[in-house]
């Protein structure tokens, strides 16, 4: 371990600890953008966790641990371009060296603030993926009703067409400010989203006949290394492997400690054979596993879920390690994994996901997990070390 991780490390912990402390005018427990909670647990690694490539399997980005841009997009709540900057630095100072992003985080303010950093970094030493969907043209002020505080100045539409991705590309490849961009992700087809609703599949056979077969094309001549979707709901995925031939999807809000019943029955064992890896956005269903009263992308919490919470929480403590850690090892343990994407805002909360990453995890959290059916018997889990 260098000098410069060990002193970023002992600032997590400081940082987490002294974050977690209620300042003037705060309620005891209450957290506010940036705060951090503190990586419990032995540390037995100080490396993150890699990929390593098997016979059938597409492509994958080298370490398990990536950061998703959606806080530096500013997310939930703004950040500024140096705490985004320090984010970036910390991920990388840390060995993460896939990065994830879009058009649609802050309307290109997310983009912008990747490439300000990665375009001073060595091109072949790191992954970087964005996505297609929505192209953004400039506007007077932004649209009303996003989850972006201070966003671009700029308004967007859907467009799935060939033309509509390639325009897409070339716009985020300026953004970015770089020659590259390695996985392409088809966004935000699904039900879910709240700009289309059932119309979703009017965009997907928009996309069957352009965004799909322009990737493909992409691909085999070299201008991507990978393509796949990035959906909060498998509907789109089930579709796609039946009409295209997609390397990877990234899964968000489907497989975490909280929700994955679904995906770990179906969604997961219908890409398996197919050599189709998985990428975990929200591994921390939007924080909410690191203490954020939020799930997911919505303000309301399920029902029952702040009871499974403190479930996990209490059982976490006794076996000495934070919910945390336990939800992004959990993630990550899946073989058909490939890495998980939280965000960070600030460079405290990108040491403490590293950290996470390598703290050891007694196998009797796991088992106690199980029995009380607060996880599926069936899940993977982390092996000891």
């Amino acid at each position: 371990m260098t000098a410069t991780r060990r002193t970023l490390l002992a600032l997590s912990a400081l940082g987490g600890a002294a974050a977690l402390m209620p300042r003037s005018g705060q309620a005891q427990g209450t957290q506010n953008p940036g705060d951090v909670t503190p990586t419990m647990g032995r540390v037995t690694r100080n490396a993150l966790p890699l990929n390593v490539a098997q016979t059938g399997q597409r492509f994958r980005p080298p370490t398990r641990l990536g950061l998703g841009g959606v806080p530096i997009g500013n997310g939930f709540a703004a950040c500024s371009d140096e705490e985004a900057q320090a984010a970036l630095a910390a991920a990388w100072e840390g060995g993460v060296r896939y990065f994830d992003t879009s058009p649609w985080y802050g309307l290109g303010l997310s983009e912008r603030r990747f490439g300000h950093f990665l375009h001073t970094r060595p091109r072949d030493e790191f992954v970087l993926s964005t996505k297609v969907g929505r192209l953004l043209t400039a506007a007077p002020q932004p649209p009303a009703g996003t989850m972006w505080h201070d966003p671009s100045p700029f308004a967007y539409r859907y467009d799935y067409s060939a033309d509509g991705v390639r325009r897409s590309v070339e716009d985020s490849l300026q953004r970015l400010g770089l020659s590259r961009i390695d996985i392409v992700y088809i966004h935000d087809l699904s039900p879910e989203n709240k700009d289309m609703g059932e119309q979703w599949t009017t965009y997907f056979d928009q996309a069957a006949k352009g965004a799909i077969p322009a990737l493909t094309k992409m691909r085999e001549e070299g201008l991507i290394k990978a393509w796949g979707l990035g959906v909060n709901t498998p509907q789109a995925v089930l579709r796609t492997i039946e009409i295209g031939d997609p390397d990877i999807v990234l899964l968000a809000t489907q497989y975490s400690l909280f929700r994955h019943d679904e995906a770990l029955a179906h969604t997961l064992p219908a890409l398996a054979p197919r050599g189709i890896s998985v990428v975990v956005g929200a591994p921390l269903n939007a924080g909410y596993a690191a203490g954020r009263d939020r799930y997911d992308y919505q303000a309301t919490i399920p029902a029952g879920m702040a009871h499974k919470r403190s479930a996990m929480q209490a059982i976490a403590k006794q076996h000495g390690v934070d919910l945390r850690t336990v939800a992004l090892q959990f993630a990550a343990a899946h073989p058909g994994v490939a890495a998980v994407i939280p965000g960070a805002r600030n460079a405290a909360q990108m040491q403490a996901n590293a950290r996470s990453m390598e703290v050891s995890i007694p196998p009797a959290l796991w088992d106690d997990l199980k029995q009380k059916k607060l996880i599926a018997q069936a899940a993977p889990v982390p092996a000891s070390s």
